[in-house]
This record gives structure tokens, sequence and C-alpha cells, in this order.
């Protein structure tokens, strides 16, 4: 596989893995939110909707630079490659899968081909 395919490939597996982030947001959203307005107690109502807004809004913040760095690669930007090799070494640390993607994402991207690569598309 060439520099270009690896860096599309790590483009979609962060945007994927970013928008899983936000799904999971929502769904706790929902979930929190809803089961304390269902049982219509303003003390649950009030605790729930704090809880479920701050958690959903922790998972929301924690997708954003995934999916940037995502959107970066796809537009082949320098900044890009550095903002997804930091998030690949702490990817490194959420086994099992954010272990593989951050393995591949250092394999790829620390390679003096990648760092070429990406210097062949910075402006002039």
């Amino acid at each position: 596989m060439n520099m270009d395919k690896h860096v599309t490939v790590l483009a979609i597996l962060y945007i994927g893995s970013g928008a899983l982030f936000l799904l999971g947001a929502a769904v706790v959203f929902f979930a929190v939110v809803g089961g304390g307005l269902i049982s219509g107690e303003q003390e649950a109502i009030l605790i729930t909707g704090t809880v479920g807004t701050i958690v959903a809004g922790f998972l929301a913040v924690l997708a954003i630079p995934g999916i940037a760095g995502g959107i970066g690669l796809l537009k082949r930007k320098e900044w890009a490659r550095i903002l997804v090799l930091i998030l690949g070494f702490l990817n490194l640390l959420n086994f099992p899968l954010g272990t593989l993607l951050g393995v591949y994402t250092i394999w790829a991207l620390m390679k003096e081909e990648a760092t070429d690569y990406f210097r062949s598309y910075a402006p002039a």
C-alpha cells in the first residue's frame, strides 16, 4: 500500500471513530435525560439533565480532534499529521481497538515517506 492509501484509511478511521463518539454522546444524552423526564420528578429531571449533558458534552469534546484530524488528513495538511500522531499515541491506552489504531497510526505516519508525502502537498 502506498502512502496515499495509508493516509486515506487513517482519515476514514479517525472520522469514523469520532462519529461513533458523537453517536455515543447522543445516545447517552437521550437515555439519561429521557430517563429523568420519564420519571416525572423534578429532582430526577434536574440531576439526570445535568449528568446527561456533562457526559454527552465530554464525549462530544473527545470526538472533535479525531474528526478534525481525519478531515485534515484527507486534505493532506501537515498539522493533521501531527494531531493524528498525538491521538495515535493516546489511543495506545484504549485497549484493544484503540491500541490497534494507535499502532497503525504511528507505523504509517512516523515513516520518512510520510513526512515527504505531506511536505509535497505544502503550499510553496
